[in-house]
């Protein structure tokens, strides 16, 4: 989810009724601290509470030294990715690629649940690949190291995101340790949640690519499992005003030059359910001016005013 879960976005899911939100992953290496990027990635002011900043790396003393820097610039709360499964990350001995080193895994939680007074929390994946499936291990390190609470997600790094999650290894997970375990891993609507909920017996669920263009899902979620019925979906009105909300929040976080780019791929995830949405999001690419994508955005949702959206299933959205 890196260029995906910053401020703005974050804010609206909390807004939308997610409990909680991690930040992008933070590099621990110190030469990065002070980058645009790492900054902005590490930037909570105003963001409702709990502030959890994930960071990724390699050397326990870096990551040491990364979360007292970031406990010391606000956050509440420290998450170690060991999940991320994006080669350029594994290539640098990060993310999952750490499922491999036990060792290296047992030093890191060490370091940083010693380095901050904060409450430390880890996610990661089954294992490297099938056949080296470790998240019992790793598990009960992180629980004997001090860790507060477990996110696995349901698949090896060899995986990726194809195939599906398998929820036996989470609910061996949490069989197995007495601190807070989160089940993540293909939860795209409310009876999926329900579902994952029962069969792994975790303590939460984790939402991730679900929330792309439908922040709503959130409260979707919490109103099932509270009532078993269902929210109707949004009005197309309400949908245009969440839009508009975030995207000025998004300039205001970016800048211009930045904002009216990275906005796009919000706009397209918003838009592709709704009729003329492809083509709609093929014209958001032309623009490079905040101003007329705000104004073009608002005309596309000119003639759609007391529609409620529609939705296309999760999966034949990764299909197409």
């Amino acid at each position: 989810m890196a260029g995906v879960t910053d401020r703005p976005f974050r804010q609206l899911c909390k807004e939308l009724g997610a409990g909680y939100a991690v930040s992008e992953m933070a590099a621990s290496n110190p030469k990065l601290w002070e980058t645009e990027k790492s900054t902005r990635r590490t930037n909570h002011e105003g963001e409702m509470e709990p502030k959890a900043v994930q960071i990724a790396g390699a050397d326990p003393q870096m990551l040491a030294d990364c979360a007292r820097h970031n406990v010391d610039k606000g956050a509440q709360i420290i998450d170690i990715n060991m999940g991320c499964p994006v080669k350029k990350v594994c290539n640098a001995w990060c993310g999952s690629a750490l499922l491999q080193h036990e060792d290296l895994v047992g030093q890191i939680l060490d370091a940083v649940v010693g380095a901050v007074d904060v409450p430390v929390t880890l996610k990661f994946r089954t294992g490297w690949d099938r056949a080296n499936k470790n998240a019992l291990n790793i598990a009960r390190m992180a629980e004997a190291a001090g860790i507060q609470m477990l996110t696995l997600h349901g698949r090896t790094r060899a995986d990726g995101y194809k195939g599906d999650a398998e929820y036996e290894t989470i609910a061996a997970v949490k069989a197995a340790v007495n601190i807070p375990v989160v089940a993540n891993g293909d939860i795209t609507t409310p009876e999926k949640a329900r579902y994952v909920l029962e069969a792994t017996g975790a303590d939460a669920i984790m939402i991730g690519r679900a929330a792309q263009g439908r922040p709503w899902i959130f409260r979707e979620i919490a109103h099932f499992l509270d009532t078993g019925e269902h929210l109707p979906a949004p009005l197309i009105s309400e949908v245009r005003e969440l839009m508009d909300a975030h995207l000025k929040a998004h300039y205001a976080f970016y800048g211009d030059y930045l904002g009216v780019r990275t906005a796009r791929k919000h706009i397209g995830w918003y838009v592709q359910d709704l009729v003329g949405g492809e083509d709609f999001r093929q014209q958001m690419n032309l623009l490079t001016d905040c101003d007329e994508q705000l104004a073009a955005v608002s005309s596309f949702f000119d003639h759609m005013a007391g529609e409620r959206l529609q939705y296309r299933p999760f999966e034949e959205k990764l299909a197409a």
